[in-house]
């Protein structure tokens, strides 16, 4: 009984329960009126009673004929105790009646007991769902949500940028409708297939499309709704998960996050290590060694944490394949953009090629949001369609942050953040190979920046080589570059790009093995960046002291000459930087052809940056 009937049921009980006793108060009510014991002996006297009932506390009189008022008994309380010799002075019939109380007095006992119990059970019951535990009854159920074709609503028209990614599950997919094609010749299909990727990619879309084109009852739960504060329930929902697909089978049993569920056993430090997780995961790869793959029951599990998985679950026979669903690249990005603009109204000027362009790094989320801010942004501006400056304001939104127009800086203040903002910009121009610089800007944005200078890639690029990396490592020092050649100072502005610049500088050194003189070795162990976790790697390089001198050498030494290379650029365009940086102070945003204009004459550099061994 779910919810709602258990709620209508409860509504009925209660209107009967009222409907009786509106009855009884009405019957009362007619057919009887309570009067003084005085008036009773009156109605006595005149002969209008026809018979009297006696009971322990009252008198009823039933009335010959009805009085004035309808009334045809009437009641007083017993007053008198000679009342048998009194009544017998009257030619009128009188009984001895026995009040039976046994249902009154059980009601008395009952239902306070009955409405204690009811209040407490509600709130328990309260309790129990905010903490995830369920009722009574279900406390072992599996609390997976079950979707059929019919609302699914996704298909895999529906997703996209991942192609490879369906090309896998169209597999899946054939084989639930065509299951007997696929054991002709002895081939069985893989029992469970784990989707890999960065969050916001497509992972659990994916797996919807793939119920929806099977037309299979598609069931949904996340790995941490096994895990629960009672040892054995989770285990107890796995079979109950299980059980149930196995009776709808064909079916799809989804599995997202499976990393809360399936993280390596003993990880952690715990003694002994048999918890509740640890218990669940057991009973999962048990119900996934004991079911047949030929039954049409296959298992789809997401996470971005594929190195924290048990080894167990990984192996042949379990998750037997693993899907790559990544970023997408360039076209990726345009059919994710054309899939939810369909959605908006879009002005005839919208290039998504263009906005694919200006997007590297983002995921199918990060483009749905693109989309909607720029739906947004134009709605606050009444346009009637939304259009590509819309999208440029929703993407500097969403990377640089909101604009901060209350945060009011000095002159000398917004002098060096122009200076600084035209030194990335003049130094990326410069540099062959960079990035076009689309736009830049002194408005304060987000947490901490003062302004920034927004490039736009022309390509996905997936191998940089040392001059590509020393090139990103100069426009990073360009800002300092141009504070100390114009102010002869330094500012605390420049944090990040230095530490970036030096992750930059440090990743060549200890991770690709960019330095001559160290040789082509690998002194950091493997950081799993896959998928963007930043993990330390504990005790930091693995190396000798003296080896971790000359690492720090050289990395100090790969940064100071490419600041000395981007200083000489700056020295070269000197007015050229002046100049821009007093048009950036008086329209506090340059456009991309604004940009172009300012800096006509700009002296290109072509010289390799020093050797840092020789520094």
């Amino acid at each position: 009984m779910d919810k709602q009937q258990t709620w209508n049921l409860g509504y009925w009980l209660l209107a009967l329960v009222l409907l009786l006793m509106l009855q009884n108060w009405w019957q009362a009510a007619s057919t009887m009126q309570p009067v003084p014991y005085s008036e009773f002996e009156q109605a006595l006297a005149e002969g209008r009673v026809a018979e009297v009932l006696v009971s322990d506390r009252t008198l009823t009189g039933k009335l010959k004929a009805p009085d004035d008022k309808g009334k045809t008994v009437i009641v007083a309380n017993r007053v008198e105790p000679d009342l048998a010799a009194r009544l017998g002075q009257y030619d009128v019939p009188y009984t001895r009646v026995v009040e039976n109380t046994f249902l009154r007095d059980l009601l008395s006992w009952v239902l306070p007991a009955v409405a204690f119990f009811a209040v407490w059970f509600f709130l328990f019951r309260r309790f129990a769902e905010k903490q995830g535990m369920g009722g009574f009854m279900s406390i072992g159920k599996s609390r997976a949500k079950v979707y059929v074709e019919q609302n699914t609503g996704v298909s895999f028209e529906d997703v996209a940028g991942v192609d490879e990614a369906k090309a896998e599950l169209s597999e899946v997919v054939d084989f639930l409708r065509h299951p007997e094609e696929y054991g002709r010749l002895g081939a069985r299909i893989p029992k469970g297939v784990l989707l890999v990727g960065p969050p916001g990619t497509g992972k659990t879309l994916l797996a919807k499309a793939v119920a929806g084109e099977a037309g299979v009852p598609f069931f949904s739960i996340s790995g941490s709704e096994f895990v629960e504060m009672f040892v054995g329930v989770g285990a107890a929902r796995v079979r109950d998960l299980f059980e149930q697909a196995r009776a709808k089978a064909p079916a799809i049993i989804f599995v997202d996050e499976l990393d809360a569920l399936g993280r390596a056993r003993g990880a952690g430090g715990l003694v002994g290590g048999h918890d509740e997780r640890e218990q669940t995961l057991n009973q999962l790869l048990t119900e996934m060694d004991g079911f047949d793959s030929s039954v049409g029951l296959i298992i789809l599990a997401a996470t971005n944490r594929p190195e924290i998985l048990d080894p167990a679950l990984l192996r042949a026979g379990r998750f037997d394949r693993q899907v790559l669903v990544d970023r997408p690249d360039r076209k990726g990005r345009h059919a994710i953009l054309q899939v939810h603009a369909r959605k908006v109204k879009l002005a005839p000027d919208v290039d998504l090629e263009e906005v694919a362009a200006l997007t590297t790094g983002f995921s199918g989320a990060d483009l749905a949001n693109l989309i909607n801010e720029a739906a947004l942004a134009a709605t606050r501006r009444k346009a009637e369609a939304v259009a590509m400056p819309d999208f440029t304001a929703a993407f500097e939104r969403i990377v640089a942050g909101l604009e901060r127009k209350n945060r009011v800086l000095n002159e000398h203040e917004r002098r060096t953040v122009a200076c600084h903002e035209m030194g990335h910009a003049l130094v990326a121009l410069a540099l062959p190979g960079s990035d076009p610089v689309h736009k830049i800007s002194i408005v304060p944005r987000g947490v901490g920046a003062l302004g920034y200078t927004l490039q736009r890639p022309t390509e996905d690029r997936y191998l940089m080589t040392r001059r590509e990396l020393e090139n990103k490592i100069a426009v990073l020092l360009g800002g300092r570059a141009a504070e100390k050649l114009v102010f002869g100072e330094l500012s605390t502005g420049a944090a990040d790009d230095l530490a970036r610049a030096t992750d930059i500088a440090r990743d060549m050194i200890t991770r690709y093995g960019m330095d001559e003189d160290l040789g082509y070795i690998a002194f950091e162990a493997q950081r799993p960046r896959f998928l963007d976790v930043q993990e330390q790697v504990a005790g930091g390089c693995r190396v000798a002291e003296s080896t971790q001198t000359r690492i720090d050498a050289a990395i100090r030494g790969i940064v100071m000459g490419v600041f000395a290379r981007t200083l000489g650029i700056l020295e070269a365009n000197r007015d050229i930087l002046e100049k821009s940086a007093q048009a950036l102070l008086e329209r506090e945003t340059l456009e991309e052809a604004d940009i172009r204009a300012l800096t006509t004459g700009l002296r290109t550099s072509q010289t390799p940056a020093p050797d840092p061994a020789s520094s």
